[in-house]
């Protein structure tokens, strides 16, 4: 499982816009957002630097 902190989810739409990101990465099996904690969990076999670049791809800002 992976955990990315991501800057700028404001709602559950956000959320849901983060999801569909990360599910289009190759190797992710499950996808989660969390706009409240500020958090996204990837479970799979997915690169970091491919769901980083997902996560800015749909306008959000990954944590390092």
């Amino acid at each position: 499982m992976t955990t990315i902190e991501i800057e700028g989810m404001a709602c559950g739409g956000c959320e849901e816009n983060v999801v569909e990101a990360l599910s289009a990465v190759p190797g992710v099996e499950t996808a989660t957002a969390d706009h409240e904690a500020g958090t996204a969990t990837v479970e799979g076999d997915a690169d970091h630097d491919a769901l980083a670049a997902a996560v800015e791809e749909a306008g959000y800002e990954p944590v390092a």
